[in-house]
């Protein structure tokens, strides 16, 4: 095998902290990491919805995906910090922001390393995982983030936000 074989036998992954576990997104939907800062709350939204941030003009939903796995609400410190994501949503790009107790770095693994979820011992809804990585010693837990973050719950909330972006884009 040679090394553009290796490149792109290779897929790398942004790993971060919550409530205790190791989470990796594909590092393609990752668009940036910014600090914890200021939310605008929105009635009449999903508890996990932490609520909206202003990102350079643009109203991104902020999730917090220890809620949505059912656990308690992530504590704010100074390593808090909001992952903007792109998923595809109900076949629409949507941007929104993922909080993390921490973010660790990039990793690279070979997608045969990427094991199958098992059905037992995880916070997280095993149809939210694409399984599970190797990273050093340890096991995290790769998400899917298209099905995670365009789960029922959600689907009112980014559904609203693709709507009022058309229609800006449309001029209306």
């Amino acid at each position: 095998m040679n090394d553009r074989e290796v490149c792109f036998d290779q897929t790398q992954y942004l790993t971060f902290h919550l409530a205790g576990e190791e989470y990796a997104v594909g590092i393609l939907q990752v668009k940036e990491i910014i600090t914890y800062g200021t939310l605008t709350t929105v009635p009449h939204t999903p508890a996990s919805i932490r609520g909206v941030i202003n990102l350079r003009g643009n109203v991104v939903p902020v999730v917090d995906l220890g809620v949505k796995f059912g656990l308690a609400a992530s504590p704010i410190t100074d390593r808090t910090c909001i992952v903007i994501v792109e998923a595809n949503i109900n076949d629409m790009q949507t941007v929104m922001g993922v909080v993390a107790d921490s973010v660790s770095q990039v990793i690279s693994m070979p997608r045969d390393s990427i094991l199958p979820a098992p059905a037992f011992g995880t916070q997280v809804r095993v149809d939210f995982l694409r399984g599970m990585g190797k990273s050093g010693e340890k096991f995290v837990l790769v998400l899917d983030i298209d099905r995670v973050l365009g789960a029922d719950d959600l689907a009112p909330v980014t559904t609203g936000l693709n709507a009022r972006e058309s229609t800006a884009e449309a001029g209306l």
